[in-house]
């Protein structure tokens, strides 16, 4: 099968190429021209909205990886937000459609697994999108398969990963050696095998996963896991986690407090069930390729 993968250069984009080992992956949608060392022909689009042309986009595609969109922070601008996530996302799906295309994986978030009153910006336009690709689906018949990550970690990840890895880099002191809470995260290299499976297995259709690596950490044995990697030693002060959420609310960062030391477990075993999918890399084996990369 043919596969157009949407956000080719971006952090997830580029392990989805490196995994591709089948070479399913026909056309990459980048937002620059010289992307020269891609295995596959490229599309260049400036901008993803309910606007964008994707004339020949679609020759000979059958499958839709759908990564490109708004994320960390990068805009605080809501209707830029929604006019890229959402309505760009759904311009996309029936505009494949139209053209014969009869799979669309989008990847949205785990954190639509949460309180939705304390959805983000980005988070409340993945949410959308998802209701309205499967109103499409209904409505056509287009196979929507949707991955909900928990957080990406990898070499040059951006967002909290990237900020934990720069922090573990430059300190050698963290302040949770009392935290005990749960988390489920994915390496970069799972995620990108899951998405090949969901493209590629009849049995994905219909679908919404999600993913994780299979195993909740706490923030400490997290952080500890990217000192190894990165082979920095790190000390891990007891800090009760009361005094952290405290001092959170009193500088204005409870919601970052309440991602490193809050919960948030999934039940990702239905990538299992459904397609028999297993994570080819462990926490230990994913961090280990951090050092190799910085």
């Amino acid at each position: 099968m043919n596969i157009l993968l949407s956000g080719a250069t971006g952090f997830i984009g580029q392990q989805v190429l490196l995994q591709d080992k089948a070479n399913c992956i026909h056309r990459c949608v980048v937002r620059v021209l010289n992307k020269n060392n891609a295995p596959c022909e490229t599309f260049v689009i400036e901008d993803i909205n309910n606007n964008t042309s994707w004339t020949n986009a679609f020759n000979n595609i059958d499958a839709v990886i759908h990564l490109a969109g708004i994320a960390h922070n990068k805009s605080d601008n809501l209707d830029v937000i929604f006019e890229t996530n959402t309505l760009g996302t759904l311009k996309l799906a029936r505009d494949a459609v139209a053209n014969g295309v009869t799979r669309f994986i989008f990847v949205s978030t785990a954190s639509i697994y949460e309180n939705k009153s304390v959805f983000s910006a980005q988070t409340k336009s993945k949410y959308d999108a998802e209701v309205g690709l499967k109103k499409i689906a209904e409505e056509t018949g287009l196979e929507v398969v949707i991955v909900r990550p928990t957080l990406v970690y990898g070499s040059n990840a951006p967002g909290n990963f990237g900020a934990l890895t720069r922090l573990v880099n430059k300190v050698s002191v963290l302040p949770f050696g009392l935290v005990n809470n749960k988390r489920d995260f994915i390496s970069v290299q799972n995620l990108a095998d899951l998405l090949i499976t969901c493209a590629s297995d009849p049995k994905a259709a219909g679908h919404t996963f999600l993913a994780s690596d299979g195993k909740a950490v706490s923030i400490k044995d997290f952080t500890d896991a990217i000192a190894k990697g990165l082979n920095k030693r790190l000390i891990q002060l007891p800090i009760p986690v009361w005094l952290m959420r405290l001092a959170g609310k009193l500088l204005g960062k409870s919601v970052m407090v309440e991602q490193l030391v809050g919960n948030l477990e999934v039940d990702s075993s239905n990538a299992q069930e459904v397609l028999g999918w297993v994570p080819p890399y462990t926490m230990q084996q994913a961090m280990h390729l951090l050092l190799e990369n910085n």
